[in-house]
């Protein structure tokens, strides 16, 4: 069993990034800059964001950080977003999600320039995606996919198992994964709350990707021996003992799955530092699609 260090992976991407930074610096070309708006104090998106900041900072993209408190209402942020869409500064931005409860995510999701969305979401994109035209792919699963190649993990004529269908996660990595491409050329079944007899289709996986939102809802009777197996699940669960008095907490039960698995991601340390990994990809992506 193998555990795959997102971490150590996702610190090869930045460094490759770095880089091409360094060599556009060598030539005076336009160094990648990153937006990213944060609303409210949700704990989780605001260590993301940071997480993400200080990402550009290690490679030398510059950054921008524009903060609301949860009460902004929603045209202000909707002309935020065109303002970012018109600055030629700004080569890619984010609107972290969630978003409060009187401001419509869809709407702020379609306002911002497909050409500036690094984070993948807009509908442009996805549709791009899905017929294989010029676009960025969603973070996350393009992050797992840079892990599965960069860990030549085989994917051609495997069976793999998507847990959760989310518009995030299942669902694009779905698209992704079974398309006629490396990786991919899987057989993919997207599984979800609703699905009958679930531990066996999970038996008979080569890989399982697990992104419910469910802490260790994967457990050792799901798994075959030898499968691979993706974490994409983040819960904070309260824990007097951490540090912090909360720690995260994975999809899978890593204690009794891993020992199973041919190669597993934990969590924190797996899936998570590639999603960062792969917005800077996306970054770099968006200034050379401009052309400068």
């Amino acid at each position: 069993m193998e555990i795959i260090d997102g971490k150590a992976i996702s610190q090869q991407i930045k460094a490759e990034l770095k880089a091409a930074v360094q060599f556009r610096k060598s030539e005076g070309k336009k160094i990648p800059h990153l937006a990213a708006v944060l609303v409210g104090t949700d704990s989780a998106s605001m260590t993301y964001v940071q997480n993400k900041v200080k990402a550009c900072e290690e490679i030398g993209f510059e950054s921008t950080l524009i903060r609301y408190d949860d009460s902004v209402p929603e045209d202000i942020l909707l002309a935020k977003v065109e303002s970012l869409n018109q600055d030629r500064s700004i080569d890619g931005f984010i609107v972290q999600l969630p978003l409060p409860k009187h401001i419509d995510e869809l709407k702020v999701t379609q306002a911002i320039d497909p050409l500036k969305d690094i984070d993948g979401f807009h509908p442009r994109n996805l549709g791009n995606m899905v017929v294989h035209l010029p676009g960025f792919l969603p973070a996350t699963p393009a992050g797992i996919l840079e892990l599965i190649r960069r860990k030549n993990i085989p994917t051609e004529g495997k069976n793999c198992v998507i847990i959760g269908r989310s518009n995030i996660v299942g669902m694009p990595l779905s698209i992704m994964l079974s398309g006629n491409s490396n990786p991919g050329n899987c057989t993919v079944t997207l599984a979800h709350s609703k699905t009958t007899n679930l531990p066996e289709i999970c038996r008979q996986a080569d890989i399982i990707i697990a992104a419910a939102g469910q802490p260790g809802f994967v457990t050792y009777d799901m798994v075959k021996a030898g499968a691979v197996v993706i974490d994409v699940g983040t819960t904070r669960i309260e824990d007097p003992k951490a540090p912090k008095g909360w720690r995260l907490a994975g999809d899978v039960d890593f204690e009794n799955v891993a020992p199973k698995c041919s190669m597993i991601t934990p969590v924190p340390g797996g899936v998570g530092p590639m999603t960062i990994a792969s917005l800077m990809m996306n970054t770099l992506k968006a200034m050379e699609l401009k052309g400068k």
